[in-house]
C-alpha cells in the first residue's frame, strides 16, 4: 500500500478524529477505559507513519470541551492516561525529531496534564520534523468564540478597526495561528460527521471516513486515506476545467 503513494502529493497537515475506544472495549466485554488504554499503538503507528512520509503536522483530537460531560471516573483514567503517555512518549520523540504542540483550553486541564503537556512541549521545541498538535479540552465553537472575544477587546481598546477584521485577522487569533489548514481529515469508528473539530479550519479539508475503530487503526489504514485523497480533484470553489488548465 505505502508504495502506492505519491511523494510529492502528501498532505501537509493530517487531522484526526480518534473515534470508537469505548465500542472496541464493549465489544470485548470490557469496559470504555480499557479501549483507551489500547489506542495508544494506533496513535503510535500514525505518528510513526506520518513521520515516515514527511507529513508536515498531524493534529489529533484527544478530548473535547463536550467530553468533560463523561462519567468522571473515565474523565480521571483518562486525564491518568493522557498524563502517562506523554511522559513516556517524549524520548522517542526527541529520538525522531518531532515537535510536539497543543490547541484547546489547556488552562481547564487538571495540574498534573498541564505540567506534564508543558514539560513536554518544552523538551521537544527545538525539533525539526513532524509537529504532533493535541486537541486538548478543545472545541472549534470553542475556539472561535474566544478569537471574536479577543479581536472585539482589542477593538474596545482601540487596537483594530471594525473595518480591520479580515478572514486573515480571525485565523491569527485561533490556536492554530502559525498552522496551516489541515489538508485531510480522518475519522475512525464509522461516524460520519466532525463534531466540532477545527471549524473554521475544515473550510476545504478532504474527508476521509473508516469503520476502522481506532484502537485497531494502523500504518496501512493511513495510507489507505492518503491515497484517497491523492485520487481527489481539490477545485477550491473553481471548476474542474480550471484546476486542469
Amino acid at each position: 500500500m505505502k508504495e502506492l503513494i505519491d511523494s510529492t502529493k502528501i498532505p501537509q497537515h493530517i487531522a484526526v478524529i480518534m473515534d470508537g475506544n469505548g465500542r472496541w472495549a464493549q465489544k470485548k466485554g470490557a469496559l470504555r477505559i480499557f479501549g483507551h488504554r489500547n489506542a495508544i499503538a494506533a496513535v503510535r503507528e500514525t505518528i510513526e507513519g506520518s513521520a515516515e512520509l514527511g507529513v508536515g503536522y498531524l493534529t489529533l483530537y484527544a478530548f473535547s470541551t463536550e467530553n468533560w460531560s463523561r462519567p468522571t471516573d473515565e474523565v480521571n483514567a483518562l486525564m491518568e492516561i493522557l498524563v502517562n503517555t506523554i511522559a513516556d512518549e517524549v524520548p522517542t520523540m526527541m529520538k525522531n525529531n518531532i515537535k510536539l504542540s497543543s490547541i484547546g483550553d489547556i488552562k481547564s486541564l487538571p495540574k498534573g496534564c498541564q505540567d506534564k503537556l508543558e514539560e513536554a512541549k518544552n523538551l521537544t521545541s527545538n525539533n525539526t520534523g513532524l509537529v504532533v498538535i493535541l486537541a486538548l479540552s478543545y472545541s472549534g465553537r470553542w475556539e472561535i468564540q474566544t478569537a471574536i472575544k479577543d479581536i472585539a477587546k482589542k477593538v474596545v481598546e482601540g487596537q483594530f478597526k471594525i473595518e480591520d477584521i479580515t478572514q486573515e485577522l480571525i485565523s491569527a487569533h485561533m490556536d492554530t495561528k502559525n498552522i496551516p489548514d489541515p489538508e485531510l481529515l480522518i475519522r475512525t469508528s464509522g461516524e460520519i460527521r466532525i463534531s466540532n473539530f477545527l471549524l473554521w479550519q475544515m473550510a476545504y479539508t478532504e474527508l476521509h471516513f473508516t469503520d476502522v475503530l481506532w484502537p485497531d487503526f494502523r500504518k496501512e489504514h493511513l495510507y489507505t486515506a492518503i491515497l484517497d485523497f491523492q485520487n481527489r480533484e481539490r477545485r477550491f470553489g473553481k471548476t474542474g476545467a480550471q484546476i486542469k488548465s
